[in-house]
């Protein structure tokens, strides 16, 4: 009996130590692609990723850097990655094309991060009537813009659109080919310099602008364990970000191909959200948190102008279980 039991805890101890040897093999059977585009508020994916976070809880993740939307949200559709970080407003959109989706973590909320760049004669937003304005339509430069226009009594007929990604858009002013451009940091510094303006930004439109990521409805439901330590690897990273500051925004700057200052430059118009910021967004179960209402505005604000053909119930597209269940991690 004496000898079997011996036999038993040797084997015990087998067990735990190839557990220990194969758990990194095991871990890299949970993988994600992540297709975002180039905007500081998404630099925490690069930290996490450079840290080893991701790791650390058992995922292998793509970063897919792809500027433009269309392609992105093709892709999301398609199956071909399975998390997209874009704005509040643009995953109402894309659920809205009937992809189902859970938004899961919160970037950023941009204040003076995004903007439109005027030529210094574009005194004000009446200025832009007849002017070449360059926004990538559907995006949330759209939703900007859109929102500015509102407030003075304008619409997009008022202007001469010009359809192209934030980034070409503030190249294309810096070139001098466009009147007026809506983008994001860095383009609002460059512009500025090449002699235009911030004509309006988001601190003039606070609670418009954010970032999140969503995950495909379906990779949620076969891998909520990896959704799980993808928030928790978030949540690292920013606590890292918070104790490791200089070291973590050199990581980001270079992942962003920007430089340290450049980087410091962009957080002054833009918030980065650790974990107890997405806990107050998210809220609880007896407290809905702001982000239903940011996403609630979106619906009703796209809905109204006809860019999308039905309301989604935005109950439906948040999985806050996720943000809840790390607390105690």
């Amino acid at each position: 009996m004496k000898k079997l039991n011996l036999l038993g805890i040797t084997a015990l101890l087998i067990i735990v130590s190839l557990t220990g040897l194969i758990g990194t093999a095991w871990a890299a059977s949970h993988s994600m692609v992540i297709s975002l585009p180039t905007w500081t508020g998404y630099a925490p994916l690069f930290l996490a990723q450079e840290k080893g976070f991701f790791a650390e809880h058992g995922l292998d993740v793509e970063l897919s850097v792809t500027q433009d939307l269309g392609p992105r949200q093709q892709a999301f559709a398609a199956k071909r990655v399975d998390a997209l970080a874009t704005a509040h407003d643009v995953q109402v959109q894309v659920a809205a094309a009937g992809i189902p989706l859970k938004i899961v973590w919160a970037f950023d909320d941009s204040y003076g991060g995004d903007g439109i760049l005027a030529k210094t004669d574009i005194k004000s937003i009446q200025d832009l009537k007849g002017k070449q304005v360059a926004f990538l339509r559907g995006s949330t430069s759209h939703f900007l813009l859109l929102t500015a226009l509102e407030s003075v009594g304008m619409t997009e007929k008022d202007i001469i659109s010009v359809n192209m990604t934030a980034g070409d858009a503030g190249a294309a002013f810096v070139a001098g080919r466009v009147d007026a451009a809506v983008t994001w940091e860095p383009w609002l510094t460059q512009g500025s310099k090449s002699g235009g303006h911030v004509l309006v930004d988001t601190t003039d439109f606070p609670g418009v602008i954010g970032d999140s990521i969503s995950f495909h409805g379906d990779y949620v439901a076969k891998n909520p364990e990896a959704v799980q330590a993808f928030v928790l690897a978030m949540k690292d990273a920013m606590e890292y970000w918070h104790a490791h500051t200089e070291e973590s925004n050199q990581i980001m700057a270079s992942s962003m191909g920007i430089t340290l200052d450049e980087f410091v430059a962009t957080l002054e118009g833009l918030k980065l959200m650790d974990y107890q910021d997405n806990l107050a967004f998210f809220g609880t179960s007896s407290e809905a948190g702001p982000l239903y209402d940011v996403l609630q505005n979106a619906a009703d604000f796209y809905y109204d102008l006809k860019i999308i053909p039905a309301k989604s119930n935005v109950q439906q597209l948040v999985a806050p279980e996720f943000i809840w269940n790390a607390q105690d991690q």
